[in-house]
């Protein structure tokens, strides 16, 4: 025991209530006395110690060694709890102390207090911190516990109330054994129940099991997505910036899986539907006296209709009946999504059009512009004789508003369907999907707009039909906007690939029609397919009889070439009449379609005697270009080909001279070997009446209105200009003839003019000049033909009808390119006194031998007093009155 115990009651009154030392009360100059102030007790403010009765003894004491100071240390600790007590009520004391002179030491009194404190407050904040993020991360887990305990418990208490039931069952069976055998009324084996009881214990422990897994595996998904949170919250900060949390990461694997795999859902749902099955029956099992198989069974039937849970009895089967209901609805729920999900998307496939064509033999158009109307009617035209076709329309746009253009488009499909696709032709499994290898014909149609983008996808469409592993079943028809391209693509394509360069076809049809008026409705009738085109066919009986007689040998068709086997299959037109057919020959007619003619006996026609007539050398022409067109340069070729020398071709556009040249040089015209023409440069705008006067537009003998370089992208904007351009020449054309001052003597100058009168001067003016303007809209086309001012080139429309009579025939193509050619055989418009004589009566059978005399082939007429020239005529037998004023089309050698 401490000494300090022993002490009298007098110094632990001391202790309690300290009286003021006289260190602290009498200050001191000594430096004793300082060091005395340095030392004393006093520093520790609540001393174990008696007071010394002698200050200078207790300097001493205090300078004592390290185990003197560790007793100190302990009798300290002994009674903190005082000294805690007592701290504020002495730190009262010593602050209104005003004589206390020791300044080392009332530091000393806070430090010792401040780090009690600390060591007090850090333990709390590390139990506040802990015990914060324990609540947050764990307070889900605690509630989902305390539920699966308590509905456990509620059914561990009917399990045992149903045991209990049970054991008191058995016993009374049991006893109800023992007093039968007893009374002797019905003999009973002990050994049966006793049996009995042992099968019973069993069964219990089965269905304890059965019970126990099933809450375990309810339990299962809970704790593994609180375990999963928790790691995924556990995780440092550096560690989340470099990888995902685990949640995520499972989150994203169950997407990647749904997403990924087509059956994924149909395939959870029957995961989830069984397991329901299963776990329900193992709880059915635990809570009732039916088999497994029946609880399963029964399980199934609350699944599949949550009412059959109405006739449970009993806590504990009602429960897991109600649970296993719950569970069933939610799964009918997702199940039925499923099903409308499913339905939904199918319709939504089909009607976007992502669904793939089953057909073959069908006709493909790829890509989308202006002359997809004109092509479709003349698809469907061509194919009425075969009782309707199929074309596939693949573009990249909403197959519904493919859908609504085509059924505003003003024409009978004639039993063609048309099926519309939305996708790429860039895209093999796009192609794919609208079977193109087993499609008889593929055409690539142009894109509006610049010509050098349309045909560079147009290159890449190629190459992606050329990629296809099927390969392709039939040819395919490109269509191209510059004449530059053709060789790129046709190399790429090979043999597959048939092109249709529209600005070169159009620019070669207008200046045949401004060279022949009345031209451009004989092309319309021939490229389409309304009235008679182009066919190509074999006939054995034909085989080694001349052409000459071939010639007559239709009825229906007029024989135009032929297709020679020793030529290596090359299409010769208007041959030699000396010509033998021999084997594998086959003949192209004009004819109103392909199963409409066939050769019939040689009729007797009387040879017609030949009519000596000397042409007239050609003369100078001079020729108007209003416009610019990026192929002009070709153009020029060509009309440098067809005029004779001396002519003069002005060209009357908005592009600066010195830019013109530069242009025409960079297309690749070379201006000095122009051998019959000379060019004329006008500049100025021809739309603008003031800079068309500044042009002797009475002077020319044909004006070409070209569908201008800077608005040909807009169909509308360039007819509306052509159009313009048309009737500002008329009408300065008609007031500079002649027949205006008479006309003007008639009517008075004042008086002013109805619309049929200026109409008519309008047409007058067009007798004496031929206007040919470039149409791409149908809509024009009609005016004009109403006010028949202007013979028209329709360019949208005749660039349709190449396309699809190529399409139908890859042949054709050759037999368009001669025509359309500089050299070779085009056709031409004769005038009657080549073949007749006036009043002459003859047939035109005898009309077509005479100028076979002349190495030409007549194909039709026009009558003096007819606009519309008759192509293959029917009752070619039958004798008729010509007149001088008829006109006659024929395919001859160009001149």
């Amino acid at each position: 025991m401490d000494s300090n115990e022993s002490s009298p009651p007098s110094v632990s009154r001391d202790w309690f209530f300290p009286s003021p030392s006289p260190s602290f009360t009498q200050p001191s100059s000594s430096s004793s006395s300082h060091r005395h102030h340095l030392h004393t007790p006093p520093s520790r403010r609540f001393s174990t110690y008696p007071k010394p009765s002698n200050p200078s003894a207790a300097g001493p004491a205090l300078r004592t060694t390290s185990s003197s100071s560790a007793a100190s240390s302990h009798r300290d600790l002994k009674y903190a709890g005082f000294s805690r007590r007592t701290n504020f009520s002495r730190r009262y004391q010593r602050s209104i102390t005003p004589e206390v002179d020791a300044p080392s030491v009332v530091p000393q009194i806070p430090q010792k207090c401040d780090v009690s404190n600390d060591k007090t407050s850090t333990p709390d904040k590390f139990i506040d911190l802990v015990g914060g993020r324990l609540k947050l991360r764990w307070q889900m887990a605690f509630l989902v516990a305390l539920l699966i305990t308590t509905f456990s418990s509620l059914l561990h208490k009917n399990f045992s109330l149903h045991n209990q039931s049970s054991d008191l069952q058995a016993q009374i069976m049991k006893l109800n054994g023992r007093l039968q055998l007893c009374n002797l009324l019905e003999p009973i084996d002990g050994d049966d129940l006793d049996s009995q009881d042992s099968i019973d214990l069993p069964n219990k422990r089965l269905k304890s099991m059965a019970l126990a897994i099933s809450v375990t595996l309810l339990s299962i998904p809970f704790l593994f997505l609180k375990y999963v949170e928790y790691i995924s919250k556990s995780r440092s900060p550096d560690n989340l910036k470099e990888e995902a949390s685990l949640n995520k990461q499972l989150a994203y694997k169950v997407d990647v899986f749904l997403s990924v795999r087509p059956y994924s859902k149909p395939l959870a749902l029957l995961v989830a539907t069984l397991l329901l099955i299963g776990v329900g029956g193992l709880a059915l099992f635990g809570v009732t006296d039916d088999s497994l198989a029946d609880c399963l069974w029964l399980s199934w039937t609350y699944v599949a209709d949550s009412g059959n849970h109405a006739n449970s009895e009993g806590l504990g089967p009602r429960l897991v009946s109600v649970s296993i209901s719950f569970g069933g609805m939610l799964i009918f729920a997702m199940m039925l999504g499923l099903v409308t999900d499913a339905i939904s998307e199918k319709f939504d496939s089909l009607r976007k059009g992502r669904s793939e064509v089953v057909k073959k033999d069908h006709t493909l158009i790829l890509g989308w512009s202006d002359k997809l109307g004109s092509l479709l009617n003349q698809l469907a035209i061509a194919n009425e004789s075969l009782g309707g076709g199929i074309v596939v329309v693949m573009a990249e746009r909403d197959k519904e508003e493919m859908e609504s253009d085509i059924a505003k488009m003003e024409f009978d499909f004639r039993e063609t369907s048309v099926i519309c696709r939305s996708g790429s032709p860039l895209i093999l499994a796009d192609l794919k999907k609208v079977s193109v290898s087993k499609a008889r014909a593929i055409i690539v149609l142009a894109e509006d707009g610049n010509a050098d983008q349309s045909d560079a996808r147009a290159l890449r469409t190629v190459l992606s039909l050329t990629g296809v592993k099927e390969g392709l079943q039939g040819h395919i028809v490109v269509e191209l906007g510059d004449l530059d391209n053709e060789v790129l693509v046709k190399l790429v394509g090979g043999d597959l690939v048939e092109t249709v360069v529209a600005h070169d076809v159009i620019g070669r049809l207008m200046i045949q029609c401004a060279r022949q008026p009345g031209l451009a409705q004989v092309w319309e009738d021939i490229l389409g397919f309304e009235n008679c085109e182009f066919y190509i066919k074999r006939w054995p009986e034909l085989d080694g009889m001349q052409f000459e007689d071939v010639l007559i040998s239709f009825p229906h068709a007029i024989p135009c070439g032929i297709k020679s086997v020793s030529c290596g299959g090359k299409i010769i037109l208007n041959p030699d009449e000396s010509y033998v057919l021999q084997e594998g020959d086959e003949v192209l007619v004009i004819a109103e379609d392909d199963d409409t003619y066939a050769p019939v006996a040689l009729p007797n026609v009387k040879e017609a005697p030949f009519i000596h007539i000397t042409r007239p050398t050609r003369k100078p022409q001079k020729i108007l270009l209003c416009g610019w067109r990026r192929d002009i340069d070709d153009m020029i070729v060509v009309l440098d080909a067809f005029l004779a020398p001396g002519s003069e071709l002005w060209m009357f556009n908005e592009v600066f001279e010195g830019e013109r040249e530069k242009k025409l040089i960079d297309g690749g015209l070379d201006i000095e070997r122009l051998m019959n023409i000379t060019l004329v440069h006008r500049e100025g705008n021809a739309v603008i009446r003031r800079h068309l006067e500044s042009l002797p537009l009475e002077s020319f003998d044909s004006i070409l209105i070209l569908a201008d370089e800077s608005v040909e992208d807009s169909a509308i904007q360039a007819d509306s200009r052509s159009l313009a351009t048309l009737l500002l020449i008329r009408d300065i054309q008609a007031k500079r003839l002649p027949y205006r001052e008479a006309k003007a003597s008639s009517h008075g100058r004042k008086g002013s003019f109805s619309q049929g009168s200026w109409i008519g001067e309008m047409q007058q003016a067009s007798d004496k000049s031929v206007i040919i303007s470039e149409i791409l809209d149908p809509r024009t086309k009609n005016l004009l033909s109403m006010s028949r001012i202007s013979d028209y080139v329709l360019s949208n429309e005749l660039v349709s009808m190449a396309l699809a009579m190529v399409a139908e025939d890859r042949q054709i193509n050759d037999v368009l390119e001669e025509l359309f050619a500089e050299e070779g055989n085009e056709m031409h418009i004769r005038q009657a006194d080549l073949y007749i004589k006036e009043g002459e009566e003859l047939s035109f059978y005898e009309i077509l031998l005479r100028a076979r005399q002349r190495r030409e082939i007549v194909i039709g007429y026009r009558l003096g007093n007819v606009e519309k020239a008759v192509i293959n005529p029917p009752g070619k037998m039958e004798k008729r009155n010509w007149s001088l004023k008829d006109v006659f089309v024929v395919i001859a050698e160009k001149e």
